[in-house]
């Protein structure tokens, strides 16, 4: 097996493995592999920071990710820990906006990364698995603002 098929193997087992895709039958996983990388994130290095242009997402294979937040005093607040199969930075992948958090790795981590242009190249070139992956990113993120609002509902009342 050459190297290259051996890390979309490796790819394609990943995506298995993360809740935001496992609904995709095991063909169209192989076929979006294609369009991932895996990164390595060292212990307390910045994936992105709040205020930067989006240009990809990730996908928390191995690790934790702290999501950091600027308050109205401008002070640093995690608001949320992510681990393994849980995906982050999507609405920049979608939008193209800048980055609403700073995602800084709370332990070596292994990620996997989806970039706007690699979404736009899986549009072009497999429309019914992009398709299904953007899908999977607006449900994803139509849950955690369902849970967002709720949890802002539960601090008024």
């Amino acid at each position: 097996m050459s190297t290259h098929s051996a890390l979309l193997e490796e790819i394609s087992s990943m995506l298995i493995d993360c809740d935001l895709f496992n609904h995709l039958p095991p063909a169209e996983l192989r076929a979006a592999a294609h369009y991932f990388s895996i990164t390595k994130a060292a212990r307390d290095e910045d994936i992105f920071n709040e205020g930067d242009i989006g240009a990809f997402m990730c996908v928390v294979h191995s690790g934790t990710i702290s999501v950091i937040k600027a308050n109205q005093n401008e002070e640093l607040v995690e608001v949320a820990t992510l681990g393994p199969g849980r995906a982050f930075g999507e609405m920049a992948v979608l939008d193209g906006e800048h980055r609403s958090a700073t995602c800084r790795a709370a332990e070596d981590s292994i990620l996997l990364t989806l970039s706007r242009e690699a979404l736009d190249k899986m549009l072009e070139e497999y429309p019914r698995i992009a398709a299904r992956v953007i899908r999977a990113i607006a449900v994803s993120l139509s849950r955690r603002l369902r849970m967002a609002v709720g949890q802002l509902v539960d601090h008024i009342v």
